[in-house]
């Protein structure tokens, strides 16, 4: 292992961030307090969202929207078959069953014509993901989840910052989840957040976020009565105040963050255009890319290294590769549950035996992004074909 080693993702702290995490702290309210708020108005006009609840993970922010969209026993969800297990797992939660459909070979985002055939009687929402960072085909799908009457979901986890013919993210879909977890955009330590258009949704997921209770400590401060309800029973999902300080600091240095992750994105484009073993994913026209991931194939057919060997190497070589995701349909949890097996997702199954994410995030030096040229360009080199 060399002495410096490059993750493929990593957060930034700051004493602007300290500073509002630490006013906080000295102050009166730790949680369900003003920052709160604040927190969800600032996200809400950055994304061009009428309401945003936070929560305390994008899991929960999944489960939230889930709850919002009515997903219930034997109901069935939409969605690609690669992604981050927390979108089934959240389906499986609210004991209705992921349905899931292969992806587009070009950009790995959910293959919109192969959605229609996946349509029943009980389908109640189509959950898309933007995968690496990429919006996905929003003007397809809206079409799609409108003209059958579906929920469209969003996990824009990988996509905050992004936009889709000029529109953001957040604005696209019924239900838009973001995470931020530190690898992610901004962060908050853990924490998640679900913007959407409508009133009814924000306020089912204020409740729920809240174990269901009808109001909360502050408002029932402020009208002095210590009387609540509880409609439906729902989870503590809350998210502390000194989080939220911290999320609100991160948001103002968003967009040079995503400058700084475009540009890295684009040094990395041009040193791999020429390679015959490694080339980035596809990007389509008309939307901002927010890089969250670097995702490249790699082609190993007449190389002597396969891909184990290959990010073995790279790791030693102190670049931190990583490969998102094992496809939900290869999980054991998958196949015995809901009868799933290796061969139903041939472009998923080909993607996984190919792809590594290279590191990418606002701090990187431009040393280490040469390091990490270097080291591809190294390992993967024509010399050591077969």
């Amino acid at each position: 292992m060399t002495d410096k080693f490059i993750p493929y993702g990593r957060h930034f702290i700051d004493d602007s961030d300290m500073s509002a995490v630490e006013e906080v702290l000295r102050s009166d309210w730790l949680t369900t307090g003003e920052k709160v708020d604040e927190f969800e108005a600032v996200v809400a006009d950055y994304v061009g969202a009428l309401h945003a609840v936070a929560v305390s993970s994008g899991t929960a922010a999944l489960h939230c929207a889930f709850v919002a969209a009515g997903i219930g026993v034997d109901d069935e969800v939409i969605m690609p078959a690669i992604t981050f297990v927390a979108d089934a797992a959240m389906v499986a939660f609210q004991e209705a069953r992921p349905v899931l459909v292969d992806v587009n070979r070009g950009d790995l985002l959910i293959d919109v014509d192969a959605i229609e055939d996946k349509i029943t009687p009980r389908t109640k929402a189509i959950l898309v993901v933007d995968y690496a960072g990429q919006p996905c085909d929003y003007a397809s799908l809206c079409q799609l989840s409108d003209r059958y009457g579906l929920c469209l979901i969003a996990d824009a986890c990988h996509s905050l910052g992004a936009s889709y013919g000029g529109t953001s993210v957040g604005s696209l879909a019924d239900l838009t989840i973001f995470s931020f977890h530190p690898v992610k955009h901004i962060t908050t330590g853990e924490g998640g957040m679900v913007v959407t258009d409508k009133i009814e949704f924000a306020e089912k997921i204020r409740k729920f976020r809240n174990h269901g209770i009808t109001v909360d400590h502050q408002q029932r401060a402020q009208t002095a009565t210590w009387t609540y309800d509880v409609e439906e029973f729902g989870c503590n999902y809350r998210i502390t105040d000194f989080q939220c300080a911290l999320g609100i600091s991160q948001l103002a240095k968003l967009p040079s963050w995503l400058i700084r992750r475009r540009e890295i994105a684009h040094r990395y484009d041009l040193a791999f255009k020429e390679s015959p073993y490694i080339s980035p994913l596809f990007v389509n026209d008309h939307l901002e890319h927010a890089y969250h991931l670097y995702v490249v194939r790699l082609h190993l057919d007449d190389f002597q290294d396969d891909k184990a060997e290959v990010f073995k190497k790279l790791r030693e070589a102190g670049i931190g590769v990583n490969v998102h995701y094992k496809p939900l349909h290869l999980m054991t949890a998958m196949q015995v549950k809901y009868g799933y097996k290796a061969g139903d997702f041939p472009v998923v199954e080909k993607a996984h035996d190919e792809i590594l994410s290279l590191p990418i995030y606002p701090a990187m030096h431009d040393s280490d992004v040469q390091k990490v040229i270097d080291s591809c360009q190294r390992i993967l080199s024509p010399e050591n074909s077969l």
